[in-house]
């Protein structure tokens, strides 16, 4: 049996509802990140309300999490946040740059759901910063390196239009984006045909910004949720080289395939070591946390030797 391109945790899953020392029902899709030598995990937990709020673990090791007594992040309860947060806060990703640790989250309201950005320094305060787009925009990762002067930050706007596609903009002050293009499409009867997203934080590789994404692909049983890997220009980001043409990594074992939502495997973060492979996190089934090992030469291989357009 050949071996797998990420290999699973054998301790999987790292952090369930009864880990956490708050009443929450789920515990997936967390944004990661290394702070003084510990992996922070930001997590998001529905609660009995139906509601999300962001919890905060951390490890030693990026395998064992010991969660915070309480919530990072809950919604805000006054100003402009508050009305637009009032369904709750999901899915952040955390992007190092500046000496800051940016966090890109998604707000749901009455409103539709649209992207906040938070800052830390200490994984102690945190602090809101704006809502950086309109509804309907569901994903949004910014990438650790400026180009041109200019912040760069992968979109998806949630929405069949374009249908469900990758898009690029650009800020010069992390208030105000634009120069938008669409910069990656499903493809048609493929594991991601019916819509992708970004997922991690990209990683700067020799040969170009390392992305892993998700895709979602529409069976008689309902959607499934896999991962894949594509490669970014690394001077101009809005350039994809390659597309990796196959999954990565797909609901298998028990916690992915049932769960709160069936047959997902999700990620927000991914963490890349000294010794050229990355901790890759994922959601199961919407309901756990798990990690996985993989090669970053493999993933970059996947895309060159066994690639596809992206658009």
């Amino acid at each position: 049996m050949a071996e797998p391109i990420v290999r699973r945790y054998e301790g999987n899953p790292i952090l369930a509802p009864a880990d956490i020392p708050y009443e929450v029902e789920t515990v997936h899709n967390a944004g990661m990140a290394k702070y003084r030598g510990k992996y922070m995990m930001l997590f998001r937990a529905h609660k009995a309300t139906g509601r999300c709020i962001l919890g905060l673990a951390e490890s030693d090791d990026g395998f064992r999490f010991t969660p915070r007594p309480e919530p990072f992040m809950v919604p805000a309860t006054d100003g402009l946040f508050a009305e637009y947060e009032a369904f709750g806060v999901e899915d952040p990703r955390i992007c190092e740059i500046d000496g800051e640790y940016l966090i890109t989250y998604s707000a749901y309201s009455r409103h539709g759901v649209r992207i906040g950005l938070a800052r830390t320094r200490d994984f102690e305060s945190v602090e809101r910063v704006a809502l950086i787009s309109q509804a309907d925009m569901r994903n949004v990762v910014i990438f650790p390196q400026k180009f041109n002067g200019r912040y760069a930050r992968l979109d998806r706007p949630h929405s069949e239009i374009s249908p469900w596609s990758i898009w690029i903009s650009y800020s010069e002050d992390l208030l105000y984006w634009g120069d938008s293009r669409v910069v990656m499409y499903p493809v048609k009867y493929h594991w991601d045909e019916m819509k992708i997203g970004p997922g991690a934080t990209p990683i700067r590789t020799p040969q170009g910004w390392l992305h892993i994404y998700h895709g979602v692909f529409p069976t008689m049983d309902g959607a499934i949720y896999r991962l894949g890997v594509c490669l970014h220009d690394l001077n101009d980001p809005a350039k994809i080289l390659s597309v990796c043409d196959r999954w990565i990594l797909q609901p298998e074992h028990e916690c992915e395939v049932t769960g709160y939502v069936h047959n997902v495997v999700f990620t927000c973060g991914a963490i890349a070591e000294d010794d050229g492979t990355i901790k890759l996190y994922w959601g199961g089934a919407d309901k756990v946390m798990n990690v996985g090992v993989a090669r970053i030469d493999r993933l970059v291989e996947l895309c060159l030797n066994e690639g596809r357009p992206a658009l």
